[in-house]
């Protein structure tokens, strides 16, 4: 069976980062910095060093606070693993993020977020038939990022639907990935040769 040939990489790519930074040494970081490379490295970070846990690293100090507030929101926010997943990817594509997107919408099937959602959010399609929770944080994403307001309605029923604290921590959510979003954009991060471009 043929592999396909890896994509040429960007002149100013650094091939073993596959973006405009190079990969950080990790004998050349403080402590707080080795932990943060470790921690960036283990299994089950799902872009390893070769995405925005090793873009940290160029600031360590910034590294803990971002890992935290991330464990936070994606374990302890109250926030089903399909509401959260729908959050990034709408972010994500709101963001058109590539990296980004090929890194959370295998996330999000396994999450059980549904292929119409995916779809509708890829691309950019109306909400109308979507259940109901999926079209609220999509037009929420859409409204913040697009818009750059939120209409009264979608303040009442988001507000009806996760109370203040929830409401809010659902924009910090959105916000944070809207951050690595713009990292990313920042040093071109490449996705991996194995993974086909999702977005249109």
């Amino acid at each position: 069976m043929a592999h396909s040939s890896p994509r040429s990489l960007p002149p100013d790519v650094d091939p073993r980062s596959r973006c405009r930074l190079p990969l950080p040494e990790r004998d050349a970081l403080d402590e707080a910095g080795r932990q943060a490379y470790d921690r960036a490295s283990r299994p089950g970070v799902i872009a390893g060093l070769q995405g925005p846990a090793g873009l940290q690293l160029h600031s360590p100090e910034i590294a803990p606070h971002l890992s935290a507030l991330n464990s936070y929101l994606r374990t302890r926010a109250g926030f089903s693993p399909r509401v959260r997943e729908i959050a990034i990817l709408a972010t994500a594509r709101e963001m058109d993020s590539q990296f980004e997107w090929s890194a959370h919408e295998p996330e999000a099937l396994k999450e059980g977020v549904p292929a119409d959602v995916v779809d509708a959010i890829r691309h950019r399609r109306d909400t109308t038939g979507l259940d109901e929770e999926a079209a609220l944080v999509i037009e929420l994403s859409r409204q913040l990022w697009r818009d750059h307001k939120v209409t009264s309605d979608l303040f009442a029923r988001l507000h009806a639907r996760y109370g203040t604290r929830q409401m809010m921590d659902l924009v910090v959510l959105m916000g944070t990935y809207a951050n690595t979003a713009a990292m990313l954009a920042l040093v071109d991060m490449q996705i991996p040769d194995n993974a086909p471009p999702m977005l249109p």
